[in-house]
């Protein structure tokens, strides 16, 4: 594939590596929030994202407004994955509009979204979501979706749209038609995919070029684990992931994975990852310089 132009346009070179440091699910529950505010004071990360339809969305946001600086988006969501802990949609609860399962809670797997999902009712919910975020006192910085859901033929155009109507990046992988097949897709839908992604390059939406996230189902070594992952991410924009959490008994109860979480969350505080980054050559960026991209 040709060079990522993004790369030019913000002063670098076509083998320069950027990577933006994300966490994601901020806002599922207090220790998320919590957890972004101290990476973020630490420097740790670059970026997150909330989830509007969770219980501590609203915690999430009053941080960002009292922290203007602060790089954070819209984690897109239509999912609900946990056994107990749940959470709906913003805009309805009608079973006709697909976005629930049979207790009113959003579905619990991608796979069920996409099967039920009406594309018009994601798009107002997936409007909605952005909406309240920047009613709330959010500078959002762009869109990215939970769990991959938006990821699908019928529901790809509404991302893109929340996005576009708010002049956001959306957090999409660029590539050719080999690389979507390699992360699940079919022949045919990643082909199209190929050609769509391909076209928003052309009309301007900043990309990125790589997808790596940190584990959760491997809590020891994480320091390591993430020194790896970084030392071998490729030239272009990395959106580097992970979902660090404080240690609370609330994050125990809902996420068998805590553990991980929690590892994420320490691993990026460390000063020993801190100092690997910055003797890497590895350029940090968030969100916000893609976005100043698309508003010039």
């Amino acid at each position: 594939m040709q060079p990522n132009p993004v790369l030019k346009k913000l002063g670098y070179s076509n083998t320069d590596r950027l990577v933006i440091l994300h966490t994601d699910d901020i806002g599922m529950c207090l220790a998320s929030v919590q957890a972004y505010a101290d990476l973020w004071e630490f420097g740790g990360i670059s970026s997150g994202a909330i989830m509007m339809p969770c219980p501590w969305a609203k915690a999430a946001a009053d941080y960002c407004k009292a922290h203007p600086s602060v790089d954070m988006g819209v984690h897109a969501t239509l999912t609900a994955e946990w056994q107990t802990y749940r959470w709906s949609p913003l805009s309805t609860c009608d079973p006709g509009s697909g976005l629930t399962d049979a207790d009113g809670f959003f579905w619990r797997s991608s796979e069920e979204a996409q099967a039920h999902g009406d594309p018009d009712a994601v798009l107002t919910e997936l409007q909605l979501q952005v909406q309240k975020a920047l009613a709330w006192g959010v500078d959002a910085t762009h869109v990215d979706t939970h769990m991959g859901a938006v990821a699908h033929p019928r529901f790809i155009g509404a991302y893109i749209q929340a996005a576009r109507q708010n002049r956001l990046p959306a957090m999409i992988p660029r590539g050719n038609a080999a690389v979507y097949t390699e992360m699940g897709l079919d022949a045919e839908t990643a082909a199209g995919f190929a050609a769509f992604t391909q076209q928003l390059e052309e009309q301007g939406m900043p990309l990125v070029d790589a997808l790596v996230s940190m584990p959760l189902d491997q809590p020891e070594g994480q320091i390591e684990i993430a020194k790896k992952l970084l030392s071998e991410i490729p030239a272009g924009v990395t959106h580097f992931l992970f979902h660090p959490s404080v240690d609370t008994p609330e994050l125990v109860a809902i996420c068998p994975d805590w553990p991980s979480r929690v590892a994420n969350y320490h691993t990026f505080m460390s000063k020993e990852v801190k100092d690997f980054l910055k003797n890497s050559g590895i350029h940090v960026i968030g969100y916000k310089a893609l976005r100043d991209l698309i508003r010039s």
